[in-house]
C-alpha cells in the first residue's frame, strides 16, 4: 500500500491566497494517496464560507473551522487531529503555509526522501521568493551564544561565534539541520505519535523550533531537502514585514521556548546575552550613524517584557 499524506493548510484572513496554495498543493499531490485539509483559524471575515464554496467540487479537499484563533500550532493541530476524511490514518503530515506554492514535484520529493530514509523524522523544502531569491529557512537551535551573535550583528562577533549562528548560510545540498521554518515541512506521523503535536502555548513563532527539538531528542532528525522547491511570499498573515512594533506574543514565545527546553536560569542568561548584543549594536550604530536593525521600541519592549513589566504603548 502506498504511503498516505495529509496536507494541511492553515488560513487566517487570506482566503484567495489560501485557495491558490491549495491549487498548487493539489497539483503536487497528483499520484500521491491522501488528502488536503484547509483549516480556517476563526478568521470571522467570510473566509470559511468562501473557501467552502470554492472547493465544494474539488476531490480530496475539505475545509474545517477551528472555532478559535489559537495560533499557528493550535490551528495545524486541529487539522492533524481531524485526520483524513475517509477515516484512515495518514503516514505523513505535510504542513504548507497559505502563502507557499509547491512546485509540481515538491511534495513527492519530500515523500520519497522520507520513504528512503526511515530514520529521518522531518523533511523540509528549499523555500524561495517569487523571483527565485532563497529564503533562509534552515536553522540551528537558539543558544546563549547565538542570542548574543544575532543581536550584536557585528562581523568580529559573528566570526568568533560562527558555530552558534542561528541562521547560517543555506546549505547547497540536502543535509541534516536543527530545525526548519514551517512553510513546507513533511512530518512522519510516527514522530507525532511519539512526541506529540505542536505545543499550543506558542501563539506564533518558535513552535517549529520546539517541535524539531523534541523530535531530535527522541532520535528523529530534521533534513533540509534542496531538491524540493516551494515559492513563498512570506509574512502575509502575520504582517511581519510591516511591523511597527514587535508583538508581545513574539516575546512570550521566545521566553517559553527557552524556559521549556533549558530552564529559567538558561532563559535569563540567554535574555542577558541578547540584551548585551543589542546594547553593543546600538553603540556601534550610533557611532556610524546607522539606524537600528530592529523594529521601533524593540530594545525597550525587550527589556521591559523580560523583566515582567508591560511594555508602554506607542506615543
Amino acid at each position: 500500500m502506498s504511503a498516505r499524506v495529509h496536507c494541511i493548510i492553515l488560513n487566517w484572513r487570506t482566503a484567495e491566497m489560501t485557495l491558490d496554495a491549495t491549487r498548487a498543493a493539489f497539483a503536487a499531490m497528483d499520484g500521491i494517496e491522501g488528502a488536503i485539509t484547509i483549516v480556517d483559524n476563526d478568521s470571522q471575515d467570510g473566509s470559511f464560507e468562501q473557501m467552502q464554496a470554492a472547493t465544494a467540487d474539488w476531490p480530496r479537499v475539505r475545509v474545517l473551522q477551528s472555532g478559535r484563533n489559537g495560533g499557528y500550532g493550535a490551528g495545524n493541530n486541529h487539522g492533524i487531529r481531524a485526520g483524513l476524511s475517509e477515516g484512515v490514518a495518514a503516514d505523513y503530515v505535510y504542513i504548507l503555509n497559505s502563502d507557499a506554492f509547491p512546485a509540481p514535484d515538491a511534495i513527492r520529493t519530500l515523500l520519497d526522501y522520507l520513504e528512503a530514509h526511515p530514520g529521518v523524522g522531518l523533511a523540509g523544502s528549499h523555500i524561495h521568493g517569487p523571483d527565485g531569491t532563497p529564503h533562509t529557512t534552515a536553522f540551528r537551535f537558539p543558544s546563549i551564544a547565538g542570542e548574543f551573535e544575532g543581536a550584536a550583528c557585528i562581523g568580529l562577533v559573528s566570526r568568533l561565534l560562527k558555530n552558534s549562528i542561528v541562521a547560517p548560510p543555506l546549505p547547497t545540498q540536502t543535509t541534516r539541520v536543527d530545525w526548519l521554518a514551517g512553510a513546507s515541512v513533511m512530518i512522519r506521523q510516527a514522530v507525532l505519535d511519539e512526541i506529540g503535536l505542536f505545543d499550543e502555548t506558542f501563539f506564533l513563532y518558535f513552535e517549529e523550533t520546539d517541535l524539531c527539538r523534541r523530535a531530535a531528542r527522541a532520535g528523529w532528525p530534521t533534513v533540509y531537502v534542496t531538491e524540493s522547491r516551494v515559492s513563498h511570499i512570506g509574512s502575509v498573515s502575520t504582517g511581519m514585514k510591516d511591523w511597527r512594533r514587535t508583538p508581545q506574543y513574539w516575546f512570550a514565545s521566545r521566553h517559553h521556548y527557552f524556559v521549556k527546553n533549558h530552564g529559567r536560569i538558561y532563559a535569563w542568561t540567554a535574555t542577558l546575552a541578547h540584551w548585551l548584543g543589542l546594547a553593543l549594536f546600538r553603540i556601534k550604530a550610533r557611532m556610524q550613524g546607522k539606524k537600528p536593525h530592529t523594529p521601533p521600541y524593540f530594545f525597550r519592549d525587550f527589556v521591559t517584557y523580560c523583566f515582567g513589566l508591560r511594555p508602554r504603548p506607542e506615543k
